[in-house]
């Protein structure tokens, strides 16, 4: 029994205590306490005195983006709706989609009664393939969404000039990529906005939260207008007891903002990011050696990335492992063997059970429109195939140190070794 795998009752191969996550810096418990004194408790609340953290938090990150303006939101999912809607895209609208990505980036656009168009992938980074992208646009095509997926990020040179030649807005989902740079500029810069999720998992996070970036003040405005129930951040001096909010009467929203609590955790977050980043970005290249060496293949990323940021790590199996065990069960035998969740990637857009429109009647304004929706009318091929053969974890383990990354590589090697194994 001591060679035996885990998943069949043998000694697990480390037995150590996996880094969690989230992480709190040492300033969020009193930035929390403030907070909860301060007598304002969101940008809603009425003004007392002194900048929100909310404010403080859109500056900051604004900053670290490069982006001229940030407007803070409940959740990502919000935060990609908006900047759909703030681009001008509405009901009837096509949006492209990767066909790879978490179930939002269709749900988002579904929730502005557009419609998405789910295009499949790159093979090698897994985001937004651009010759399947032009290939998809047709005269109802409004937008272009773009996930930097797991750890890349995508061809943004040629997404870019596909989106100018068609005069179409590319929305950045950052959503996995906090920290990541292309051509020495921090994504969510490159297109018409960016947006992020500060969801628990996610690199920066408060639990729940999200942010568009933008340098266009349009933009930027009608997105605060659909975050606010239709207001504004006042740019004139207000008052304590006074609302900072303005009805301006000019655009109907619904409330997606962002709690002051988020904001202060927020803002404790963002000051570790880097320090994370840099963690993850040398254990991740010191696995990915070691795997190659008994012939694993990484995720790669465009070659116009400068920067990386490890959401998950994802590694392909080579067709000849998976002749002899299906994917699902080597990611059990590997969660075993190490004790943290090894898992595949998301399911394909078109057969996932997250996404089916016909499910809700709101999506059920007339049959054509269902029709359009239905997930099911799209191929996906690359990735199908992505998703029968990549099994990944997440970022937090790639915070340990690097003789437990070295536990990893050992672990793969045991399973690979012991192939038949895991197929019973």
């Amino acid at each position: 029994m001591r060679n035996s795998l885990a998943i069949s009752g043998g000694p697990r191969l480390s037995d150590r205590e996996w880094p969690r996550w989230p992480q709190p810096g040492e300033r969020a418990l009193k930035s929390l306490e403030d907070v909860l004194m301060s007598g304002r408790w969101t940008i809603s609340c009425a003004y007392q005195g002194r900048q929100s953290y909310e404010r403080q938090f859109a500056a900051a990150f604004a900053d670290y983006c490069r982006s001229a303006m940030c407007v803070p939101m409940a959740t990502g999912t919000a935060s990609l709706a908006i900047a759909l809607e703030a681009c001008g895209v509405g009901a009837g609208d096509e949006v492209i989609v990767p066909g790879l990505s978490w179930v939002a980036s269709a749900s988002a656009v579904l929730g502005i009664n557009a419609v998405p168009v789910l295009v499949d992938i790159d093979p090698d980074t897994y985001c937004l393939n651009p010759a399947a992208v032009e290939a998809a646009i047709t005269e109802r095509t409004q937008a272009i969404t773009v996930v930097h997926a797991y750890s890349a990020v995508a061809d943004l040179d040629s997404l870019l000039d596909i989106a100018q030649r068609h005069g179409l807005p590319l929305i950045e989902d950052c959503a996995h990529a906090h920290g990541a740079s292309y051509g020495n500029w921090p994504v969510g810069a490159f297109g018409t906005a960016g947006v992020f999720s500060m969801q628990g998992s996610k690199l920066l996070t408060c639990g729940e939260g999200g942010a568009l970036v933008t340098d266009d003040a349009d933009i930027a405005m009608r997105a605060e207008h659909l975050r606010a129930d239709g207001r504004v951040v006042r740019r004139d001096p207000v008052d304590v007891g006074e609302m900072e909010l303005e009805e301006t009467g000019q655009l109907m929203g619904s409330n997606a903002c962002l709690s002051e609590f988020h904001a202060a955790v927020l803002l404790d977050q963002l000051a570790l990011l880097d320090g994370q980043n840099a963690r993850r970005v040398r254990a991740a290249d010191h696995l990915s050696d070691r795997l190659g060496e008994i012939g694993m293949t990484v995720q790669d990323t465009s070659p116009g990335t400068t920067d990386r940021s490890y959401y998950r790590y994802m590694v392909r199996l080579p067709d000849e492992v998976l002749a002899v065990a299906p994917v699902d069960r080597i990611a059990r035998a590997l969660t075993a063997e190490l004790g943290f969740a090894v898992t595949q990637t998301h399911r394909p857009l078109n057969d996932n059970p997250l996404h089916r429109p016909a499910s809700r009647r709101r999506f059920a304004t007339d049959a054509r429109f269902l029709e359009r929706v239905a997930p099911s009318r799209f191929d996906l091929p690359v990735a199908k195939r992505i998703y029968g053969s990549v099994v990944s974890f997440g970022h937090e383990v790639l915070l340990a140190p690097l003789d437990a990354i070295d536990d990893i590589a050992r672990a793969f090697r045991k399973v690979m070794d012991n192939l038949r194994e895991v197929a019973r």
